[in-house]
Order: C-alpha cells, then structure tokens, then sequence
C-alpha cells in the first residue's frame, strides 16, 4: 500500500469500552495512533478502559470533544439511537472519523451523524472476544467487514491493516447477510457443540470436550477446505435407519435437541441432493425418517 494512503496518526475516542471498543483501541494504540477518551457505564468497562486503554471513563460528549477519529463499539440495538442522540445533541462531528465496528449494519445507521459532517465507516472484526488477555493477538490476520463510502476506502483500509487485520469489502445493501452468514456459523457452532457435550455428560462420558475435539477439528478442517464435499454422516450415507434412532433417542433425552436437530438434517440433506451427494430416493427414505419434505 502506499504510504500516501495510510491515516495521520489521530486522536482516538472509544464510545463503549467493551470488550470490542477496548481491543480496537488497543490495536489502534500499537499502531501509533493514541487513545484520549473512552466512555462505558458498568465496572468492567471502566477497568478496561483504565488497563487496556490507558484512560480514565468520559461522558460521550468529552469523547467527542477530544476525538479525530471515534469508535461507536456499542451493543447492535443501541446503535442506531446513539448516532440519532449525537446528531441530536449538537456535538461537533464535522471532519471526524465515525466508526462502528456492527457486523449487521452498514452505512446508513451513521446518516444523522454524516448530515453533521461525519465521516462514517464501518469495520468489522470477524472475531469472538471473550474479554481475555489474548483477544488482542486474534486480530493478527483476521478479517474485517468493511464498508466506506469510495472516497474514505483508503483510509478504511489503512485502519484495518494497521490494526493487524484484513479488509474485505461489503457492499452496504448485503450487510445483513454477511453477519446472517458469520454469526450462524460461529454462535451456532457454539450452541450445537454446548449441546452434544450435554448429552454425552448425561450417558456418563467423562470429557466430552476431549472426545468432540479431535472430531470438530477434522470436520472443519473439511468443510473449509472441500465445501459440502467435505460432508460425512448418516445423513449423507442415506441412512434413514439411523437418523430415525438419532430422533427418537433425542425426543425422550432432549425434545428442543431433536427439532433442531431434524431442522438440520432437513438442511443437510437439501444441500447433499443439491450436490449431487445424495440420490432423491435416497433422500425420499430420509425425509419419510425426519416426518417431512425438504422441497416445501
């Protein structure tokens, strides 16, 4: 990248120190660039913005006040009436960066601050943050969601690079979709994983997590490399017997189990027929053992 391209080094606010708002901030500071203000209400942002972030909690007036360059690291829902309350307000935000790091918006939840001479951006870790001490290490080669309007494209990809990142670019209108996409996969996964280690606790499976692990790490290692040819199971092997038992044994252990498990298997069958994986007799015998039709 041209080195004409990359940002001056800017005076960073963070409205919400979370655990978002404070590995940004973090990142930011390792790249030069300094934290002056952050703004949070509960004891745990207050102790990240003084031990991440090296600042004491700000109204978000000050924030402002203070900063080129603002990260809007606040929940989804509250978004939206944040950017509304700054316009609202009358805060200065004529020539300041305003980035929100939400996966499921784009460009248009900034409109009222842009109106008021913002300049709006959004970058998006595609990353889990626990609150741990090596959330930080995890944007080394992550990607970013980004959207920018075209004239602030190098300055939002500077951003993410020097966070340690990679930018992907999203159109605004598919927003919704991208985070559809990564949230299914990574918060699902976590419930489905959840889900098994239960159930092989309640039949007196001591480690659960040691004996999935090995199990998850091979199916992933498939599904990203190979797609749905990486596919395995009954489901793919026609085996409506099985799949028939899955059910039933799930139905007295775990009945709110067994209807997702039966919404998958559905899925995972429309998917292995559309592949070609799966014969459509085949997958009649599975449907008449999952109780429905995958083509309605």
């Amino acid at each position: 990248m041209d080195t004409s391209d990359r940002p001056a080094r800017l005076a960073v606010g963070v409205l919400g120190a979370g655990r978002v708002g404070s590995v940004l901030g973090a990142a930011l500071t390792l790249a030069g660039h300094r934290v002056v203000a952050a703004s949070g209400v509960s004891d745990a942002s207050r102790k990240r913005a003084a031990d991440r972030l090296g600042v004491e909690l700000s109204r978000p007036d000050e924030v402002i006040r203070k900063s080129e360059l603002v990260l809007l690291t606040v929940p989804d829902d509250v978004l939206p009436g944040l950017v509304s309350g700054l316009a609202a307000t009358g805060a200065d935000l004529r020539g300041k960066l305003l980035v929100h790091a939400s996966g499921a918006y784009g460009l248009a939840v900034l409109d009222p601050a842009a109106e008021a001479g913002a300049l709006p951006l959004a970058l998006h870790p595609v990353m889990t943050f626990t609150g741990r001490e090596d959330d930080l290490t995890k944007l080394t080669g992550c990607s970013f969601g980004v959207t920018a309007p075209v004239l602030l494209r190098p300055v939002a990809e500077a951003l993410v690079i020097e966070m340690g990142g990679e930018p992907v670019w999203i159109a605004d209108q598919d927003r919704a979709l991208y985070h559809a996409a990564i949230a299914g996969a990574a918060n699902h996964m976590v419930t489905l994983i959840a889900e098994s280690q239960e159930l092989l606790g309640k039949i007196g499976v001591e480690h659960p997590g040691r004996m999935l692990g090995p199990l998850l790490g091979a199916a992933l290692d498939n599904v990203l490399r190979l797609g749905i040819a990486g596919l395995t199971g009954p489901v793919v092997r026609g085996d409506a017997g099985t799949v028939r038992k899955h059910v039933d044994a799930l139905i007295l252990a775990a009945p709110e189990a067994a209807d997702a498990y039966v919404a998958l298997a559905r899925l995972t069958a429309d998917r292995a027929l559309a592949a070609g994986l799966l014969k459509p007799e085949t997958a009649e015998r599975l449907l008449d053992a999952l109780g429905g039709n995958i083509w309605t």
